[in-house]
């Protein structure tokens, strides 16, 4: 039976940065996740799962050592967004620059060279581990799976799936939104789903510059594009199109030149030739939040203790702010003396997240209710908000600074 200081159950993205974050200050950590990550193949073509990462992210992954890693790999940097209702208009009017009910983001507007980065999920966890191999003091159990927590004991106590017993004075669940630990633990979860899919794909384009990302709302949810790395000589792309589960089926039945053909009709003209079609999957959108993210021992963060809709790639930025607070408070202890199980200390934490978390869920099913409809005042009002944004440069600043993780958002009642 091994003793830690802190037992993490998932090594992905978040758990694996706290795990990289306690380790480094000396605490005794261990991790326990089912699946490897696959190794890193230069010439691979871009994984399906991606994420848009802040510069708020980026800082986090620097001081944690694991972003020259990612860069030694592969990212890509987009300096553009470009946001617009999808209208009725004929093709001729299809281009961005046509558009008047569109808003444009632009890093140069608040003096950065990127608004963030699309890396991925695959390559910023492989960095993650990266780092923690060099820390003598945490302990991966990989491939297990924790199929027991025992909170009675004088230590909480996590049963794996392999035999062994991993003990430690907190254990943190970052499982993702199926969370083992929150499950055992006895928190209660609120959960809706959304009425919609995501469809998701990755696809070649000619080979040349991308730096924009571009995001079209339309009645029955956003179509989205996302520029990926180039690998060798070839250039890609992922394309997100949230849809009516019946249609995201339909979408997924045809051949690779008919589903092709369908994004050539709906995604705007301007966009790049789409060549190939190299992967497509699709997931299911809910929203969920954990009634607490604390109990006697235990924590949760990321994906176990919120999801939000991803239609503005808010999830995994998210995550890492949980890591990041929950980390500075446990070392902070650590470093003066205190238990780092002590109660005050997890509802610091909750705190300090809950709220922010929150907020982001409601802004997101905001954005949600507001396009998904076909309600003709409201798109009008709609409307008229994207071209007034479009036009007001301060208003388009703070956005942006909020969405990189630069600036808190305003506050405001949560009920």
């Amino acid at each position: 039976m091994g003793q830690y200081d802190v037992v993490i159950a998932g090594a992905g993205m978040v758990g694996a940065a706290i795990g990289c974050a306690l380790g480094q200050a000396g605490m005794k950590v261990a991790l326990v996740d089912p699946v490897q990550p696959e190794a890193f193949n230069p010439e691979s073509v871009p994984d399906l799962r991606v994420s848009a990462l802040s510069p708020a992210s980026e800082a986090f992954l620097h001081k944690l050592g694991a972003w020259n890693h990612i860069r030694s790999m592969r990212l890509c940097p987009y300096r553009r967004m470009a946001v617009w209702e999808k209208l009725k208009e004929p093709l001729s009017t299809r281009t961005v620059s046509s558009r008047f009910n569109q808003t444009m983001f632009d890093c140069t507007e608040v003096d950065t060279d990127r608004l963030g980065y699309i890396v991925e999920n695959r390559v910023t966890q492989l960095a993650l581990h990266s780092v923690m191999e060099t820390c003598s003091n945490i302990e991966l159990f990989c491939p297990a799976s924790p199929r027991k927590l025992s909170l009675n004991q004088s230590l909480p106590t996590l049963s794996l799936d392999n035999g062994e017993e991993v003990k430690g004075k907190l254990i943190i669940g970052a499982d993702g939104a199926n969370s083992f630990i929150r499950r055992e633990a006895g928190i209660g979860l609120s959960s809706e789903d959304y009425e919609q899919r995501a469809l998701v794909a990755t696809v070649e384009i000619p080979t040349g510059p991308l730096d924009i990302t571009w995001q079209a709302f339309t009645a029955t949810g956003p179509l989205a594009l996302l520029p990926l790395p180039n690998i060798g000589h070839k250039s890609y792309a992922s394309l997100v199109w949230y849809n009516q589960p019946e249609a995201v089926a339909d979408l997924m039945e045809k051949t690779d030149e008919q589903f092709l053909e369908a994004v050539r009709k709906q995604y705007p003209e301007e966009l790049p030739e789409m060549l190939k079609l190299n992967e497509r999957g699709w997931f299911k959108l809910t929203r969920r939040h954990a009634s607490t993210y604390i109990k006697k021992g235990v924590a949760l963060v990321g994906d176990a203790a919120h999801t939000i809709n991803p239609l503005a790639g808010q999830g995994v930025k998210l995550g890492f702010q949980d890591a990041e607070c929950l980390t500075d408070l446990l070392i902070n202890a650590w470093e003066n003396g205190h238990d780092i199980s002590d109660k005050s200390i997890l509802e610091n934490y909750e705190l300090k997240r809950r709220p922010e978390n929150r907020k982001m869920q409601l802004v997101m099913d905001g954005f949600y209710h507001l396009f998904s409809n076909e309600n003709a005042p409201l798109k009008f009002v709609r409307n008229i908000g994207l071209t007034v944004a479009g036009h007001f440069p301060y208003g388009r600043k703070k956005v942006m600074r909020y969405a990189m993780g630069l600036e808190e958002a305003p506050r405001w009642p949560l009920g």
